[in-house]
């Protein structure tokens, strides 16, 4: 291969491991170079398996020798989100009551990757059990943006993002609540898909009937992207969502004539201009495709209000564990405990009916339209040195995390959303949110790649 290895896609290294043109320890050494040279500065990997990723990378070249069956991803080096639980490997949750904490074994997803042939080459950094849009916290401290490393690389995948965009691995984890996979993609560069409810297994999790937060993967790629999700989309008997229905990679290639609804502003907190224009002419090269796009209102201001109700409560049954110890929590999650904890019953109800109502809304935009098109966020990346931008445009933020309103309303009803590369404004990312029905997701991943085929975007420069 003649590029340098650590900037090929996961689909072009797991080939060239297949037909031997290079060896997953070539691949790997590859990686850990490039680690060498922008981790220090980037912080995106915190707990670096180098051991275990040159014995598994060392099991694969044995592999490939000895003519045997290979995983779809046999050698191609991924990154774990420190929220997700790997045997033998250090996994902290990005909170100091875990700094030294190493898991008896693996989450389900890194299970399903193994069995894939990945190599598991580290830990990726994020907020205190992935609570916060921007990725910092007090074991590992702050994770820059490649792009302007003094700005925010998002959250809570922040670590994922950002290791991806500086080419530190081809693919990545993560998990999403408000908006944890799309954000930091969106602020990196970088693709982010937040499965439908019940597509990817995770766990064993102290919350097993969690309607909210999910599993899903990162990369630069649409075919990457479509590769990872193949492979964590099987149904799991442990997890109580897991569907049946698992999505096909084959299925993600050039979709059908799409009805597109671009939407502005989803969500009432207003747009900056460059991050609107960009998004809406990354929206309109989805024409050249035979798309439909047409710019509709749609108005889901509301479902700001009711997610935050709803994820307080989630808050609260998820670190149910942890409420007397709640003093010794950061800022951002111990605040989510205590507004879950001041809550009555009457405020769920009110959260619940508002997403009733909105649910009827977004029925009915798709009974018009295949796919809704939107920023993912209204503004670029911020300074890392700010928990949240206190503003937009004027208007000011109630929370740390309203700002991440066009995100966080769709998490309201478990569809589909992935965040691709728009472009760039002022010489920064800015993400485009695809939005389908439930497991639309082969469409979402197409059009994706058509995006990308249109407006690349590509890795940081980082020298």
């Amino acid at each position: 291969m003649t590029t340098e290895l650590w900037r090929q896609s996961a689909a072009d290294l797991a080939a060239a491991i297949r037909g031997k043109e290079v060896s997953a320890t070539e691949v790997l050494e590859a990686h850990l170079s490039r680690i060498a040279a922008t981790n220090p500065t980037i912080n995106a990997i915190v707990t670096l398996s180098e051991d275990i990723a040159r014995s598994q990378a060392t099991n694969v070249d044995k592999a490939v020798a000895g003519g045997e069956r290979l995983g779809p991803i046999a050698g191609v080096p991924v990154g774990i989100k420190d929220t997700t639980d790997t045997a033998g490997v250090r996994t902290t949750y990005g909170s100091p009551l875990f700094a030294d904490n190493v898991p008896k074994r693996d989450d389900i997803m890194v299970s399903r990757l193994k069995e894939a042939g990945a190599v598991i080459i580290g830990k990726t950094n994020n907020p205190e059990f992935a609570t916060g849009g921007n990725t910092f916290n007090d074991v590992f401290g702050a994770t820059l943006n490649p792009w302007d490393t003094n700005l925010s690389a998002g959250g809570s995948t922040g670590g994922g993002a950002a290791g991806l965009a500086s080419g530190m691995f081809p693919l990545a984890s993560g998990s999403d609540l408000a908006g944890s996979l799309r954000i930091p993609a969106a602020f990196c560069g970088v693709m982010g898909l937040r499965p439908t409810v019940g597509l990817v297994p995770s766990g064993p999790s102290n919350i097993p009937f969690d309607p909210l937060g999910v599993s899903g993967p990162m990369a630069r790629t649409a075919q990457d992207l479509a590769m990872f999700l193949e492979i964590i989309s099987q149904p799991h008997r442990s997890d109580s969502f897991s569907h049946q229905s698992r999505f096909k990679a084959s299925e993600s290639h050039q979709a059908g004539h799409l009805r597109i609804a671009f939407v502005q502003d989803v969500c009432g907190i207003d747009v900056e201009e460059g991050i609107a224009k960009v998004c809406r002419d990354a929206a309109q090269t989805l024409q050249k495709g035979g798309h439909t796009v047409e710019e509709v209102a749609l108005d889901f201001r509301d479902g700001r209000s009711s997610f935050l109700t709803l994820r307080a409560q989630w808050m609260v049954t998820k670190n149910l564990d942890l409420l007397d110890r709640i003093d010794e929590l950061g800022e951002n999650l111990a605040g989510n405990i205590r507004a879950g904890l001041d809550q009555k019953p009457i405020d769920i109800a009110h959260a619940e009916a508002i997403r009733n109502r909105l649910w009827k809304q977004l029925v009915e935009m798709f009974e018009t339209y295949d796919v809704i098109a939107t920023p993912t966020l209204p503004i670029p990346p911020f300074p890392v040195t700010l928990n949240y931008p206190d503003s937009i445009n004027g208007q000011k933020m109630a929370n740390y995390i309203e700002w991440v309103g066009p995100s966080l309303v769709f998490s309201l009803f478990g569809v589909p959303a992935l965040s691709v590369p728009a472009g760039l404004t002022g010489g920064l990312p800015a993400g485009l949110q695809l939005v389908g029905p439930r497991f639309s997701e082969s469409k979402l991943i197409s059009l994706a790649d058509q995006v990308a085929q249109e407006r690349p975007v590509p890795l940081a420069d980082l020298g």
